[in-house]
């Protein structure tokens, strides 16, 4: 059963290509110039010339049946290749006859079969070919009426009963006609069905227009044409077929400079219309899907496939890829031209995959660092491509600032790649950040403000990148020529990298400033306030050397209590607001008494839980990736805060997440 729907699949997306693959034969056609030349060459009574007009209806003729046979339905499409695979077998079967009949005049003899042995030969291979024919028409029409595709076996019949050859010649031309009487005696017989399907296609049509309306009728046909794979199916027999004539007709061997030139050439010359234009769009969708799940599968293994991110599935650098042929011109230029521009249009799609694989590798990174995985092939798989998507960007900006001249696309290809080194080049000083943290098998007590730097500093240079991309591309477009697109592009990049980069620098900033000042506020637990608590801090598990004192007289670490104020304003425990004021320097009698509860609240928390030492480090990973990893159970330890996390920098460095413990000390 699966693999009839595999066939059936196969067959869906095959039987269609032919219909695409016409579209572009009718595209590339320029009816009014094949006529030109015509009457260039020829006398001006010639029948052609005379016909032009019906050529022209008859070209947009072949359009109409090119989207017919693409939007037929899978059944009656088999049903019409498999009319078509007739017909064609009744040709070659004429062909047989007709060059078996050659064959004989050109012999002349007209004795026995069995006494000249090549006649005998001749007979008997053009016997099996007729049986064959035959058989194969029966089969694929499924009728047992085999009579029906045999007219073909009577110049054969004849020459058995030694009928001249002159008549062996008649007879086969009527084999011929009547042949043809059986096709067109069919043709007519089934000459409304065309009418009948498109009648009920027009009203199946109307009646989900009606229900669900054109978006639901587009997704519908989307889903059951499978344009993506149609589209992309088309586009690399196209360049197949383009690869395979340029080979055919060369001789010499190719260098290793000229065969990247036949690539780029190859694929200029395969998007040249917008129907293999949307066949390369397709195909670049594909190909950027199967590096990034080859990224993911490489990281995390099959485990990678249970979390599928719908923003890593090849989408956009097909759209971006789209937006920029559109918006250049592509399919107008000359091949050079268009082979050229396609370079620098692939760069940015190489760059929009690998900024891609950088957010999937970001998460995965940080989780194993702050994880007590100790599996050293997760931490080689992480940092080699850590390292290979440090050292690639800027070798691919290198290349292009020798081979190209600069102007305002290519500073964007080089000022993504730049981002994306830094980002990771970020992302692996705090993965060594987590990994000293580790064997020092103590945490570190100003390590939060430590990641914190660190992002600060990367963010800084992202913003300067973006800031210097951003004056550039206004400074070409006041001084050099102004363009809809690339003012539209400096609006945009100017929004996302730089204006909404500093809000959220400037938001982060004021979040750490407001815990800093809350966290000076309180007082600081003396040595006899913590021997008398005796018990451990509840946000981290960790043994209290030193501590502050909330306004409700709870006790925690000075660092876990600030990184919990950049979750929520509220105490760990009774989740009483927790305001910057002042406060005496030591508790009260009253407050000395309060803390007894909550001693013992957190003495029943910390036996509920046992200690983790990375709970503070579990903080500085992003939401879930740890349960993708196979780190022991004691490592993972969070939950859902009550209100959204701000997220400082990329990586969530200074977001802590409330842990089971607190919940049930909480409660």
């Amino acid at each position: 059963m699966v693999l009839k729907e595999k066939l059936e699949a196969v067959l869906n997306v095959g039987l269609r290509v032919p219909s695409i693959m016409l579209l572009e034969v009718l595209y590339r056609w320029d009816v009014s110039s094949f006529f030109q030349k015509i009457q260039r060459s020829s006398l001006n009574n010639n029948p052609l010339f005379q016909y032009k007009y019906l050529a022209l209806y008859l070209h947009y003729v072949g359009y109409i049946l090119s989207l017919v046979l693409l939007t037929l339905p899978r059944q009656h499409l088999v049903r019409l290749y498999l009319y078509v695979l007739t017909a064609l077998l009744l040709f070659a079967g004429h062909q047989v006859s007709r060059d078996y009949v050659r064959s004989e005049l050109d012999s002349g003899y007209e004795g026995p079969l069995y006494l000249e042995p090549l006649s005998m030969n001749r007979f008997i291979t053009a016997l099996i070919g007729q049986l064959v024919v035959c058989t194969l028409c029966s089969c694929v029409m499924q009728t047992k009426q085999i009579w029906l595709f045999s007219a073909h076996l009577l110049p054969l019949v004849a020459r058995l009963c030694l009928v001249p050859l002159e008549t062996i010649v008649f007879i086969n031309r009527f084999a011929m006609i009547f042949t043809g009487l059986e096709v067109l005696y069919f043709l007519a017989s089934n000459l409304l069905v065309p009418y009948n399907l498109a009648k009920t296609a027009y009203r199946e049509l109307v009646q989900v227009v009606e229900v669900y309306g054109l978006l639901a009728l587009g997704m519908s046909l989307w889903n059951q044409l499978v344009l993506p794979v149609l589209f992309m199916c088309f586009w690399l027999v196209l360049f197949a077929l383009q690869i395979y004539t340029y080979f055919s007709t060369r001789d010499q061997p190719t260098s290793r400079e000229r065969l990247l030139f036949l690539f780029l050439t190859s694929i200029a010359e395969c998007c040249s219309t917008p129907y293999s234009l949307l066949g390369l769009v397709f195909t670049v969708s594909f190909v950027a899907l199967g590096v990034l799940t080859l990224c993911k599968f490489y990281l995390q293994g099959y485990r990678a496939f249970m979390n599928d991110n719908t923003m890593h599935r090849g989408m956009t650098e097909g759209i971006t890829l789209l937006i920029l042929a559109v918006q250049t011109g592509l399919i107008e230029l000359q091949v050079i031209h268009r082979a050229f521009l396609l370079s620098i249009i692939l760069f940015i799609v190489v760059a929009s995959i690998l900024q891609s694989m950088l957010d999937i590798a970001d998460p995965i990174v940080l989780a194993l660092g702050a994880s007590r995985d100790k599996s050293l092939w997760k931490h080689f798989r992480a940092v080699s491509l850590c390292l290979f998507l440090l050292v690639f960007p800027a070798y691919m900006s290198y290349m292009i600032c020798q081979f190209f001249h600069m102007d305002f696309w290519l500073l964007i290809i080089i000022s993504s790649s730049i981002l994306t080194s830094l980002q990771v080049l970020g992302t692996l000083l705090i993965y060594v950040l987590f990994m000293v943290e580790e064997f020092r098998k103590e945490p570190v007590e100003n390590m939060d403000d430590v990641i914190y730097y660190v992002n600060g500093t990367y963010r800084l240079l992202e913003f300067l990148v973006a800031l210097c991309v951003v004056a550039y591309g206004v400074s070409e477009t006041v001084f050099g020529e102004w363009t809809v697109m690339g003012s539209t592009i400096i609006f945009v990049h100017s929004y996302y990298n730089v204006w909404l980069r500093a809000q959220l620098g400037w938001q982060s900033f004021l979040l750490r400033r407001d815990a800093v000042n809350k966290i000076k506020s309180m007082p600081i637990a003396t040595s006899q306030q913590l021997e008398q608590h005796n018990d451990i801090c509840a946000i981290c598990y960790q043994d209290m050397r030193s501590a502050v004192i909330t306004p409700c007289s709870h006790i925690f670490h000075a660092g876990c209590l600030k990184k919990w104020l950049y979750v929520q304003e509220t105490c760990p425990l009774c989740h009483s607001p927790l305001k910057s004021q002042s406060q005496p320097a030591a508790a009260s009698p009253a407050a000395q008494d309060a803390l007894e509860p909550a001693n013992q609240n957190q003495r029943e928390a910390g036996q509920a839980s046992p200690p983790a030492d990375v709970a503070e480090r579990q903080g500085e990973t992003l939401d879930g990736v740890d349960a993708d990893l196979e780190s022991d159970g004691s490592s993972q330890v969070s939950a859902e805060p009550e209100q959204d996390v701000p997220q400082n920098g990329p990586h969530a460095s200074a977001r802590l997440e409330p842990t089971p413990g607190v919940v049930q000390a909480g409660q």
